[in-house]
């Protein structure tokens, strides 16, 4: 009775480890996100070596992005709101089921809009991610797309600005790394930012926008 009783206690005090454990997780933001994701591959399946869209709500929005380039194979796995500190926050699940021939990032204006660090800041969280990649898959092209210039987000161009130039800037240094420039495209022939592309949130793109981006990362993509 005593073995009895000091294994129950075990197990029991095993369980509340197990449910704090579980209660924690499902707090983390974007927490039920990622399970959603798990859940439908356990559902379809994955397609054998994606073209893996990872980042925030402007790819999240781009939901028949196949429809854009119908001689690809794109798998998104992007979640708005979602800032590069959470892409390093799962990057595990992010990354380690796809097997990708290509991952293709758009990540960094929320981290800039809501957190509010330095360039320099979220350029090391970039850094960070890139190598997290790269423990991964050491081989697989990666291209990240440039922040755009959302309306409603003017006040952070400057930091957008200088966030976009430091990334092309480490990007350069590395093998098999592409920045993607999608903020001229985006301009009217006076050289400004076109609003009518942008829904009235002025922060998410209409059809339009996503046919300006269309043309210039189709050379890019794998």
């Amino acid at each position: 009775m005593k073995y009895n009783r000091q294994l129950f206690k075990k197990l029991f005090f095993f369980a509340l480890i197990l449910n704090s454990l579980l209660f924690f997780a499902q707090d983390k933001p974007y927490w039920k996100e990622i399970q959603e994701f798990k859940k439908i591959d356990q559902t379809n399946g994955i397609p054998k070596k994606p073209i893996l869209f990872l980042g925030s709500s402007s790819f999240t929005y781009w939901k028949d992005v196949n429809d854009y380039f119908p001689n690809k194979n794109i798998l998104n796995r992007a979640f708005g709101g979602s800032r590069l500190l959470d892409l390093n926050n799962y990057s595990e699940e992010l990354l380690a089921p796809y097997d990708p021939r290509q991952i293709v990032i758009y990540c960094g204006e929320n981290d800039i809009a809501t957190d509010h660090p330095t360039p320099a800041e979220v350029l090391e969280r970039f850094k960070t991610f890139f190598g997290k990649i790269r423990q991964k898959y050491p081989k697989v092209p990666v291209a990240y797309v440039s922040i755009k210039y959302s309306p409603s987000r003017e006040q952070f161009w400057p930091q957008m600005k200088e966030l976009n130039e430091s990334i092309e800037a480490f990007l350069k240094t590395q093998k098999r790394a592409k920045f993607i420039d999608i903020t001229k495209v985006m301009n009217d022939e006076n050289g400004k930012v076109r609003t009518d592309i942008f829904k009235e949130d002025m922060l998410h793109m209409k059809p339009e926008g996503y046919q300006l981006w269309t043309k210039v990362m189709k050379p890019y993509l794998k």
